[in-house]
Protein backbone atom coordinates (compact mmCIF):
# COMPACT_ATOMS: atom_id res chain seq x y z
CA UNK A 1 0.00 0.00 0.00
CA UNK A 2 1.26 3.49 -0.83
CA UNK A 3 1.78 5.31 2.47
CA UNK A 4 0.18 8.41 1.01
CA UNK A 5 -3.07 6.44 0.67
CA UNK A 6 -3.06 5.25 4.28
CA UNK A 7 -5.89 6.61 6.41
CA UNK A 8 -6.73 4.87 9.72
CA UNK A 9 -10.42 5.79 9.45
CA UNK A 10 -10.61 4.28 5.97
CA UNK A 11 -8.84 1.11 7.15
CA UNK A 12 -11.32 0.88 10.05
CA UNK A 13 -14.13 1.11 7.50
CA UNK A 14 -12.66 -1.75 5.44
CA UNK A 15 -12.19 -3.81 8.61
CA UNK A 16 -15.86 -3.27 9.52
CA UNK A 17 -17.01 -4.49 6.09
CA UNK A 18 -14.84 -7.58 6.46
CA UNK A 19 -16.02 -8.43 9.99
CA UNK A 20 -19.70 -7.56 9.48
CA UNK A 21 -20.35 -8.80 5.96
CA UNK A 22 -17.35 -10.94 5.05
CA UNK A 23 -16.53 -8.45 2.27
CA UNK A 24 -12.73 -8.49 2.20
CA UNK A 25 -11.38 -5.52 0.23
CA UNK A 26 -8.06 -5.33 2.07
CA UNK A 27 -6.05 -6.44 -0.98
CA UNK A 28 -7.66 -4.00 -3.42
CA UNK A 29 -5.80 -0.95 -4.68
CA UNK A 30 -6.39 1.89 -2.24
CA UNK A 31 -6.50 4.57 -4.92
CA UNK A 32 -9.39 2.86 -6.74
CA UNK A 33 -11.25 2.02 -3.53
CA UNK A 34 -10.89 5.51 -2.12
CA UNK A 35 -12.17 7.05 -5.34
CA UNK A 36 -15.29 4.85 -5.33
CA UNK A 37 -15.99 5.24 -1.61
CA UNK A 38 -15.68 9.00 -1.91
CA UNK A 39 -18.04 9.00 -4.89
CA UNK A 40 -20.67 7.22 -2.80
CA UNK A 41 -20.06 9.49 0.20
CA UNK A 42 -20.50 12.59 -1.99
CA UNK A 43 -23.86 11.25 -3.13
CA UNK A 44 -24.89 11.07 0.53
CA UNK A 45 -23.19 14.38 1.43
CA UNK A 46 -21.00 12.62 4.03
CA UNK A 47 -17.63 14.26 4.53
CA UNK A 48 -15.56 11.67 6.47
CA UNK A 49 -14.94 7.93 6.61
CA UNK A 50 -15.77 7.91 10.29
CA UNK A 51 -19.20 9.45 9.64
CA UNK A 52 -19.77 7.05 6.76
CA UNK A 53 -18.98 4.09 9.04
CA UNK A 54 -21.58 5.37 11.50
CA UNK A 55 -24.04 5.73 8.63
CA UNK A 56 -23.42 2.11 7.57
CA UNK A 57 -23.98 0.93 11.13
CA UNK A 58 -27.22 2.89 11.39
CA UNK A 59 -28.54 2.00 7.93
CA UNK A 60 -27.41 -1.56 7.04
CA UNK A 61 -29.24 -1.38 3.70
CA UNK A 62 -26.55 1.09 2.59
CA UNK A 63 -24.17 -1.85 2.21
CA UNK A 64 -25.91 -2.91 -1.02
CA UNK A 65 -25.67 0.60 -2.49
CA UNK A 66 -21.98 0.75 -1.59
CA UNK A 67 -21.28 -2.55 -3.35
CA UNK A 68 -23.02 -1.25 -6.48
CA UNK A 69 -20.50 1.59 -6.45
CA UNK A 70 -17.41 -0.47 -5.57
CA UNK A 71 -18.02 -3.35 -7.98
CA UNK A 72 -18.19 -1.93 -11.46
CA UNK A 73 -19.33 -5.00 -13.35
CA UNK A 74 -18.23 -4.19 -16.88
CA UNK A 75 -18.97 -7.20 -19.02
CA UNK A 76 -20.33 -8.08 -22.41
CA UNK A 77 -20.85 -10.93 -24.85
CA UNK A 78 -17.76 -11.59 -26.98
CA UNK A 79 -15.96 -8.59 -25.50
CA UNK A 80 -12.63 -8.25 -27.40
CA UNK A 81 -14.00 -10.42 -30.19
CA UNK A 82 -10.62 -11.32 -31.73
CA UNK A 83 -9.49 -12.92 -28.46
CA UNK A 84 -12.69 -14.95 -28.16
CA UNK A 85 -12.29 -16.13 -31.76
CA UNK A 86 -8.73 -17.24 -30.96
CA UNK A 87 -10.01 -19.07 -27.88
CA UNK A 88 -12.72 -20.78 -29.93
CA UNK A 89 -10.52 -21.87 -32.83
CA UNK A 90 -7.17 -22.56 -31.14
CA UNK A 91 -7.53 -23.18 -27.39
CA UNK A 92 -10.84 -24.98 -26.90
CA UNK A 93 -10.03 -27.57 -29.62
CA UNK A 94 -6.70 -28.21 -27.84
CA UNK A 95 -8.49 -28.81 -24.56
CA UNK A 96 -10.96 -31.20 -26.18
CA UNK A 97 -8.22 -33.08 -28.03
CA UNK A 98 -6.26 -33.58 -24.80
CA UNK A 99 -9.18 -35.38 -23.16
CA UNK A 100 -10.54 -38.89 -23.38
CA UNK A 101 -13.94 -39.08 -25.16
CA UNK A 102 -15.97 -39.18 -21.93
CA UNK A 103 -13.60 -37.15 -19.74
CA UNK A 104 -14.94 -34.06 -18.00
CA UNK A 105 -13.95 -30.55 -19.09
CA UNK A 106 -13.84 -28.11 -16.18
CA UNK A 107 -14.08 -24.34 -16.69
CA UNK A 108 -13.87 -21.54 -14.11
CA UNK A 109 -15.11 -18.02 -14.82
CA UNK A 110 -13.64 -16.03 -11.93
CA UNK A 111 -15.22 -12.62 -11.47
CA UNK A 112 -18.12 -13.54 -13.74
CA UNK A 113 -20.14 -10.35 -13.02
CA UNK A 114 -23.62 -10.58 -14.54
CA UNK A 115 -22.82 -13.61 -16.66
CA UNK A 116 -22.17 -12.44 -20.21
CA UNK A 117 -18.69 -13.98 -20.38
CA UNK A 118 -19.90 -17.24 -18.83
CA UNK A 119 -22.57 -17.65 -21.46
CA UNK A 120 -20.12 -16.66 -24.19
CA UNK A 121 -18.00 -19.59 -22.99
CA UNK A 122 -21.01 -21.90 -23.11
CA UNK A 123 -21.78 -20.92 -26.71
CA UNK A 124 -18.18 -21.50 -27.83
CA UNK A 125 -18.02 -24.88 -26.10
CA UNK A 126 -21.33 -26.03 -27.60
CA UNK A 127 -20.16 -24.97 -31.06
CA UNK A 128 -17.04 -27.10 -30.61
CA UNK A 129 -18.61 -30.11 -28.88
CA UNK A 130 -22.25 -30.16 -29.89
CA UNK A 131 -25.07 -29.85 -27.38
CA UNK A 132 -25.17 -33.52 -26.32
CA UNK A 133 -21.43 -33.77 -25.63
CA UNK A 134 -21.46 -30.39 -23.91
CA UNK A 135 -24.21 -31.45 -21.50
CA UNK A 136 -22.43 -34.72 -20.72
CA UNK A 137 -18.89 -33.45 -20.33
CA UNK A 138 -18.69 -29.77 -19.38
CA UNK A 139 -18.84 -28.34 -15.87
CA UNK A 140 -18.51 -24.60 -15.38
CA UNK A 141 -17.89 -22.75 -12.12
CA UNK A 142 -18.96 -19.10 -12.25
CA UNK A 143 -17.98 -17.05 -9.21
CA UNK A 144 -18.04 -13.44 -8.09
CA UNK A 145 -17.92 -11.50 -4.84
CA UNK A 146 -20.98 -9.46 -5.81
CA UNK A 147 -24.10 -11.45 -4.86
CA UNK A 148 -26.44 -9.17 -6.81
CA UNK A 149 -24.39 -9.66 -9.97
CA UNK A 150 -24.46 -13.43 -9.39
CA UNK A 151 -28.24 -13.32 -9.11
CA UNK A 152 -28.41 -11.54 -12.48
CA UNK A 153 -26.06 -14.14 -13.96
CA UNK A 154 -28.25 -16.99 -12.69
CA UNK A 155 -31.35 -15.47 -14.28
CA UNK A 156 -29.53 -15.12 -17.64
CA UNK A 157 -31.94 -12.40 -18.77
CA UNK A 158 -30.57 -9.61 -20.95
CA UNK A 159 -31.81 -6.52 -22.78
CA UNK A 160 -31.68 -6.07 -26.53
CA UNK A 161 -28.77 -3.66 -26.11
CA UNK A 162 -26.82 -6.19 -24.03
CA UNK A 163 -27.04 -8.89 -26.73
CA UNK A 164 -26.33 -6.61 -29.71
CA UNK A 165 -22.81 -8.07 -30.21
CA UNK A 166 -24.20 -11.59 -30.69
CA UNK A 167 -24.74 -12.57 -34.36
CA UNK A 168 -28.45 -12.99 -35.13
CA UNK A 169 -28.14 -16.72 -35.96
CA UNK A 170 -26.31 -17.39 -32.70
CA UNK A 171 -28.79 -15.27 -30.75
CA UNK A 172 -31.80 -17.22 -32.03
CA UNK A 173 -30.03 -20.53 -31.34
CA UNK A 174 -29.11 -19.85 -27.72
CA UNK A 175 -31.65 -17.31 -26.48
CA UNK A 176 -35.41 -17.20 -26.16
CA UNK A 177 -37.07 -13.81 -26.46
CA UNK A 178 -39.58 -13.26 -23.65
CA UNK A 179 -41.31 -9.91 -23.94
CA UNK A 180 -38.43 -7.44 -24.25
CA UNK A 181 -35.76 -9.70 -22.69
CA UNK A 182 -33.48 -12.40 -24.09
CA UNK A 183 -33.23 -15.50 -21.85
CA UNK A 184 -30.35 -17.92 -22.26
CA UNK A 185 -31.12 -21.61 -22.97
CA UNK A 186 -32.19 -23.10 -19.62
CA UNK A 187 -30.86 -26.61 -20.27
CA UNK A 188 -27.40 -25.32 -21.13
CA UNK A 189 -27.39 -23.30 -17.89
CA UNK A 190 -27.67 -26.55 -15.94
CA UNK A 191 -23.94 -27.19 -16.29
CA UNK A 192 -23.03 -23.94 -14.50
CA UNK A 193 -22.38 -23.80 -10.76
CA UNK A 194 -22.73 -20.22 -9.51
CA UNK A 195 -21.20 -19.24 -6.18
CA UNK A 196 -20.00 -16.28 -4.15
CA UNK A 197 -16.20 -16.37 -4.00
CA UNK A 198 -13.46 -13.96 -2.94
CA UNK A 199 -10.37 -14.51 -5.09
CA UNK A 200 -8.06 -13.06 -2.43
CA UNK A 201 -9.04 -15.29 0.51
CA UNK A 202 -11.16 -18.26 -0.59
CA UNK A 203 -9.63 -21.52 -1.73
CA UNK A 204 -9.43 -21.89 -5.51
CA UNK A 205 -11.27 -24.47 -7.57
CA UNK A 206 -9.25 -27.46 -8.75
CA UNK A 207 -8.39 -29.41 -11.93
CA UNK A 208 -9.55 -26.53 -14.13
CA UNK A 209 -8.87 -26.83 -17.87
CA UNK A 210 -9.69 -23.20 -18.70
CA UNK A 211 -9.74 -20.33 -16.23
CA UNK A 212 -11.23 -17.05 -17.44
CA UNK A 213 -10.59 -13.96 -15.31
CA UNK A 214 -10.73 -10.80 -17.37
CA UNK A 215 -9.89 -7.34 -16.05
CA UNK A 216 -10.26 -8.27 -12.38
CA UNK A 217 -6.62 -8.42 -11.29
CA UNK A 218 -6.09 -4.76 -12.17
CA UNK A 219 -8.13 -3.77 -9.11
CA UNK A 220 -5.70 -5.53 -6.72
CA UNK A 221 -2.37 -4.31 -5.41
CA UNK A 222 0.80 -6.09 -6.59
CA UNK A 223 1.09 -8.29 -3.52
CA UNK A 224 -2.52 -9.48 -3.84
CA UNK A 225 -2.12 -10.01 -7.57
CA UNK A 226 0.79 -12.36 -6.85
CA UNK A 227 -1.30 -14.31 -4.34
CA UNK A 228 -4.26 -14.62 -6.73
CA UNK A 229 -2.03 -15.78 -9.59
CA UNK A 230 -0.57 -18.51 -7.37
CA UNK A 231 -4.15 -19.59 -6.58
CA UNK A 232 -4.89 -19.66 -10.29
CA UNK A 233 -1.78 -21.78 -10.89
CA UNK A 234 -2.96 -24.23 -8.25
CA UNK A 235 -6.49 -24.28 -9.70
CA UNK A 236 -5.38 -25.21 -13.21
CA UNK A 237 -4.82 -28.76 -14.35
CA UNK A 238 -1.49 -29.57 -15.99
CA UNK A 239 -1.44 -27.64 -19.27
CA UNK A 240 -4.52 -25.73 -18.15
CA UNK A 241 -5.10 -22.36 -19.83
CA UNK A 242 -5.56 -18.92 -18.25
CA UNK A 243 -7.46 -16.25 -20.23
CA UNK A 244 -6.98 -12.71 -18.90
CA UNK A 245 -8.20 -9.26 -19.88
CA UNK A 246 -6.48 -6.81 -22.20
CA UNK A 247 -5.13 -4.69 -19.32
CA UNK A 248 -3.50 -7.56 -17.44
CA UNK A 249 -0.56 -8.75 -19.55
CA UNK A 250 1.89 -6.64 -17.53
CA UNK A 251 0.48 -8.17 -14.34
CA UNK A 252 1.23 -11.75 -15.33
CA UNK A 253 4.62 -11.04 -16.88
CA UNK A 254 5.72 -9.97 -13.41
CA UNK A 255 4.49 -13.21 -11.79
CA UNK A 256 7.83 -15.05 -11.52
CA UNK A 257 7.29 -17.02 -14.76
CA UNK A 258 4.77 -19.45 -13.28
CA UNK A 259 2.78 -18.96 -16.50
CA UNK A 260 4.00 -19.11 -20.08
CA UNK A 261 2.34 -17.03 -22.81
CA UNK A 262 0.46 -18.87 -25.52
CA UNK A 263 -0.64 -15.62 -27.13
CA UNK A 264 0.36 -12.25 -25.68
CA UNK A 265 -1.93 -10.56 -28.19
CA UNK A 266 -4.96 -12.50 -26.97
CA UNK A 267 -3.90 -12.62 -23.28
CA UNK A 268 -3.86 -16.44 -23.02
CA UNK A 269 -1.32 -18.31 -20.88
CA UNK A 270 -0.54 -21.87 -19.78
CA UNK A 271 0.96 -23.26 -16.57
CA UNK A 272 4.74 -23.28 -16.74
CA UNK A 273 6.49 -24.72 -13.71
CA UNK A 274 5.76 -26.14 -10.28
CA UNK A 275 5.20 -23.73 -7.43
CA UNK A 276 7.87 -23.19 -4.83
CA UNK A 277 7.29 -23.40 -1.09
CA UNK A 278 7.15 -19.61 -0.93
CA UNK A 279 4.51 -19.62 -3.66
CA UNK A 280 2.44 -22.12 -1.68
CA UNK A 281 2.58 -19.85 1.36
CA UNK A 282 0.89 -17.13 -0.68
CA UNK A 283 -2.26 -19.29 -0.58
CA UNK A 284 -2.49 -18.36 3.10
CA UNK A 285 -2.76 -14.53 3.16
CA UNK A 286 -2.06 -14.19 6.88
CA UNK A 287 1.24 -16.04 6.60
CA UNK A 288 2.74 -14.90 3.31
CA UNK A 289 5.22 -12.59 5.05
CA UNK A 290 6.48 -15.25 7.44
CA UNK A 291 9.60 -17.28 6.86
CA UNK A 292 8.94 -20.96 6.27
CA UNK A 293 10.29 -23.01 9.18
CA UNK A 294 8.97 -26.46 8.30
CA UNK A 295 8.67 -27.90 4.78
CA UNK A 296 5.06 -28.53 3.78
CA UNK A 297 3.65 -31.79 2.60
CA UNK A 298 2.49 -29.50 -0.16
CA UNK A 299 -0.01 -31.44 -2.20
CA UNK A 300 -1.88 -32.99 0.74
CA UNK A 301 -2.00 -29.73 2.66
CA UNK A 302 -3.22 -27.68 -0.28
CA UNK A 303 -5.90 -30.20 -1.24
CA UNK A 304 -7.05 -30.24 2.37
CA UNK A 305 -7.18 -26.46 2.43
CA UNK A 306 -9.09 -26.34 -0.84
CA UNK A 307 -11.69 -28.74 0.57
CA UNK A 308 -12.02 -27.07 3.96
CA UNK A 309 -12.14 -23.51 2.64
CA UNK A 310 -14.37 -24.11 -0.37
CA UNK A 311 -17.21 -21.57 -0.59
CA UNK A 312 -19.58 -24.49 -1.25
CA UNK A 313 -20.77 -27.02 1.36
CA UNK A 314 -19.06 -30.38 0.73
CA UNK A 315 -19.33 -33.82 2.31
CA UNK A 316 -17.44 -37.00 1.50
CA UNK A 317 -18.88 -40.48 1.93
CA UNK A 318 -17.17 -43.85 1.55
CA UNK A 319 -18.24 -46.52 -0.93
CA UNK A 320 -20.67 -47.94 1.64
CA UNK A 321 -22.47 -44.60 2.06
CA UNK A 322 -20.96 -43.68 5.44
CA UNK A 323 -19.90 -40.13 6.28
CA UNK A 324 -16.12 -39.67 6.06
CA UNK A 325 -15.71 -35.91 6.36
CA UNK A 326 -17.33 -32.53 5.73
CA UNK A 327 -16.08 -28.99 5.46
CA UNK A 328 -17.34 -26.21 7.72
CA UNK A 329 -20.08 -25.21 5.29
CA UNK A 330 -21.22 -28.84 5.04
CA UNK A 331 -21.40 -29.21 8.82
CA UNK A 332 -23.51 -26.05 9.04
CA UNK A 333 -25.88 -26.81 6.18
CA UNK A 334 -26.76 -30.33 7.32
CA UNK A 335 -26.42 -29.70 11.07
CA UNK A 336 -23.65 -32.28 11.38
CA UNK A 337 -21.15 -32.81 14.18
CA UNK A 338 -18.03 -34.94 14.64
CA UNK A 339 -20.10 -37.70 16.28
CA UNK A 340 -21.77 -38.24 12.90
CA UNK A 341 -18.50 -39.33 11.25
CA UNK A 342 -18.76 -43.00 10.29
CA UNK A 343 -22.57 -42.96 10.42
CA UNK A 344 -24.68 -44.07 7.48
CA UNK A 345 -25.84 -40.98 5.62
CA UNK A 346 -29.30 -42.47 5.28
CA UNK A 347 -29.58 -42.34 9.08
CA UNK A 348 -28.73 -38.62 9.19
CA UNK A 349 -30.92 -35.63 8.36
CA UNK A 350 -29.27 -35.18 4.97
CA UNK A 351 -30.47 -38.68 4.14
CA UNK A 352 -33.92 -37.12 3.71
CA UNK A 353 -32.88 -35.43 0.48
CA UNK A 354 -30.20 -37.76 -0.88
CA UNK A 355 -30.91 -41.38 -1.70
CA UNK A 356 -27.28 -42.32 -1.28
CA UNK A 357 -27.83 -46.05 -1.77
CA UNK A 358 -29.12 -45.42 -5.31
CA UNK A 359 -26.43 -42.84 -6.04
CA UNK A 360 -23.56 -45.05 -4.92
CA UNK A 361 -24.98 -47.95 -6.91
CA UNK A 362 -25.01 -45.74 -10.01
CA UNK A 363 -21.45 -44.53 -9.34
CA UNK A 364 -20.30 -48.16 -8.96
CA UNK A 365 -21.78 -48.93 -12.37
CA UNK A 366 -20.66 -46.04 -14.58
CA UNK A 367 -18.11 -43.99 -12.57
CA UNK A 368 -19.57 -40.74 -13.99
CA UNK A 369 -20.46 -37.64 -11.93
CA UNK A 370 -24.14 -37.14 -11.13
CA UNK A 371 -26.02 -33.83 -10.96
CA UNK A 372 -29.13 -33.45 -8.80
CA UNK A 373 -31.00 -30.24 -9.60
CA UNK A 374 -33.26 -28.06 -7.46
CA UNK A 375 -33.49 -30.46 -4.51
CA UNK A 376 -35.76 -29.21 -1.73
CA UNK A 377 -34.23 -29.28 1.78
CA UNK A 378 -36.52 -28.45 4.71
CA UNK A 379 -34.98 -27.72 8.09
CA UNK A 380 -35.62 -25.58 11.16
CA UNK A 381 -34.10 -22.66 9.24
CA UNK A 382 -36.72 -22.93 6.50
CA UNK A 383 -36.76 -24.34 2.98
CA UNK A 384 -33.60 -24.35 0.89
CA UNK A 385 -33.19 -25.46 -2.71
CA UNK A 386 -29.92 -27.12 -3.64
CA UNK A 387 -28.10 -28.30 -6.73
CA UNK A 388 -26.00 -31.29 -5.61
CA UNK A 389 -23.01 -32.48 -7.64
CA UNK A 390 -21.86 -36.02 -6.81
CA UNK A 391 -18.32 -36.82 -7.96
CA UNK A 392 -16.85 -40.35 -7.75
CA UNK A 393 -13.44 -40.76 -6.08
CA UNK A 394 -11.51 -43.63 -7.62
CA UNK A 395 -8.31 -45.39 -6.64
CA UNK A 396 -5.48 -46.20 -9.07
CA UNK A 397 -7.23 -49.36 -10.20
CA UNK A 398 -10.38 -47.34 -11.07
CA UNK A 399 -12.35 -48.79 -8.15
CA UNK A 400 -14.85 -46.54 -6.38
CA UNK A 401 -13.61 -45.73 -2.88
CA UNK A 402 -15.68 -42.65 -2.01
CA UNK A 403 -17.82 -39.83 -3.37
CA UNK A 404 -17.76 -36.08 -2.91
CA UNK A 405 -21.05 -34.19 -2.68
CA UNK A 406 -20.86 -30.47 -3.44
CA UNK A 407 -23.98 -28.44 -2.67
CA UNK A 408 -24.89 -25.12 -4.26
CA UNK A 409 -27.69 -23.00 -2.79
CA UNK A 410 -30.01 -22.00 -5.66
CA UNK A 411 -32.87 -20.82 -3.43
CA UNK A 412 -32.96 -17.20 -4.72
CA UNK A 413 -33.05 -18.37 -8.34
CA UNK A 414 -35.75 -20.98 -7.63
CA UNK A 415 -37.90 -18.49 -5.73
CA UNK A 416 -37.60 -16.01 -8.59
CA UNK A 417 -38.60 -18.68 -11.11
CA UNK A 418 -41.57 -19.74 -8.96
CA UNK A 419 -42.66 -16.13 -8.60
CA UNK A 420 -42.43 -15.53 -12.33
CA UNK A 421 -44.43 -18.72 -12.90
CA UNK A 422 -47.19 -17.43 -10.61
CA UNK A 423 -47.28 -14.13 -12.49
CA UNK A 424 -47.62 -15.94 -15.84
CA UNK A 425 -50.50 -18.02 -14.44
Amino acid sequence: MNTSDYNPDFEALLEYLDQKYGCNLIGNKRSSLIRRFQHRMQQLKIDSYRNYLQYLQEYPEEYTSLLDTVFINLSGFFRDRDSWDYLAHKIIPQIIASKQPQEKIRIWSAGCASGQEVYTLVMLLVENLGIEQYLQRVQIFATDLDKDALQQARQASYTENEVKEIPSKVLSKYFEKVKQRYIFHSKLRSTIIFGCHNLTVDAPMSKIDLLVCRNVLIYFNLQTQASVLVRFHFALADQGFLFLGSAENCTITNSKNIFMPVSIKHHIFVKRKNLTLQDHLLLQPNNHQKKAIYPLNSQIRIWQTAFECSPFPQVVVDHKGCLLMANKQGYTLFDLNHNNLGARVQDLEMGQIVNLFTLMKQLHCDRHPISLKNIEWKSDRGTTYLDIYVTPILDQSDSLIAANLTCVDVTPYTQTQNYQGLLRN
